[in-house]
């Protein structure tokens, strides 16, 4: 990512969009420098609307703070979309190459805080912003509607022997 962003790629890259799918007080708590700041399906819906230059090389690159809840499920939403928008043309896809940055913003900003703006991490459980999470965590709940979801009595008995039910 940070040699993305300091134009290493630039002589095979038309466009690299970052797209940050953490909570705008995360985002405003610090993000990677040119980053874009969706984190509902709508907005994940207005990239399939950028037109894109045929034969110019424009990558998408998600994360969340981890990369391993948010992050994958807008990815693989944009992933459906594009596929979705494009079954007559197959296998033409409007972005084929989309990326998940490992680790998130966590891992990058503890290696390249220096390419974070600013230069800080607000985690998504901070005391600060209690308030913040369960308006969005509410809102996320509509935003995801039609997901599989899997119940906490199902992910329970994963977790202990069956018989410990709490």
């Amino acid at each position: 990512m940070a040699e993305v962003l300091n134009g290493d790629y630039s002589d095979r890259l038309h466009k690299a969009t970052i797209v940050d799918c953490r909570y705008p007080y995360e985002f405003e708590g610090g993000h990677i420098r040119g980053a874009v700041n969706m984190y509902t399906r709508d907005a994940v819906n207005s990239l399939l609307e950028t037109q894109t230059t045929a034969g110019k090389r424009h990558v998408l690159i998600f994360h969340c703070e981890f990369s391993s809840e948010r992050g994958p499920r807008m990815y693989r939403h944009l992933r459906s979309q594009d596929r979705a928008l494009n079954q007559d043309h197959y296998p033409k896809l409007n972005f084929p190459e989309v990326y998940l940055l490992h680790g998130g913003y966590k891992a990058f900003y503890e290696s390249h805080g220096d390419l974070c703006d600013p230069d800080s991490y607000t985690p998504m459980l901070h005391l600060d912003h209690c308030a913040d999470l369960r308006h969005f965590r509410v809102k996320s709940k509509t935003w995801t509607a039609g997901s599989e979801k899997v119940s906490s009595r199902l992910h329970r008995s994963r977790i202990f022997p069956s018989g410990l039910d709490f």
